[in-house]
């Protein structure tokens, strides 16, 4: 592994609505969908956010996913970086209906965050950092 390196790709969320949760990512925070297929017979819906992007597929044949009561192990959420002016973005996320779980606030000296409820049981970090002098 000397020579590798690692990037983010992308997280797959899987979905009883795939078009409308697809949707809601371009809508509410500016994604493009970039590609539409189906997989092993179900709806499959790409994302992007610059390089990287969010997979969303619907319920495969057979498969039965269980709604999200509770706090489980794995993952817990994903975050996006706002680069520019956080509090406006935020503003106009509420515009829009986004549900905020936490609303903006500063962690730190150089870090503020939000998290907002996205679909299907989905938690969202947004967050900005101060450059370092």
């Amino acid at each position: 592994m000397a020579n590798a390196t690692l990037s983010f790709d992308h997280v797959h969320v899987i979905s009883k609505e795939p078009v409308a949760v697809a949707d809601w990512y371009v809508d509410r925070l500016g994604g493009t969908i970039t590609k539409s297929a189906t997989v092993k017979d179900a709806p499959q819906i790409y994302v992007s956010f610059g390089e990287a992007f969010i997979i969303v597929r619907g319920q495969r044949p057979g498969e039965s996913a269980k709604d999200k009561a509770n706090t489980e192990w794995g993952a817990d959420h994903f975050g996006f970086q706002v680069k520019g002016d956080f509090d406006a973005f935020c503003g106009g996320l509420r515009t829009k209906g986004v549900a905020f779980s936490l609303e903006p606030t500063d962690i730190n000296p150089t870090t503020r965050i939000a998290f907002i409820d996205a679909p299907d049981g989905v938690s969202i970090e947004l967050l900005s950092r101060k450059a370092q002098p």
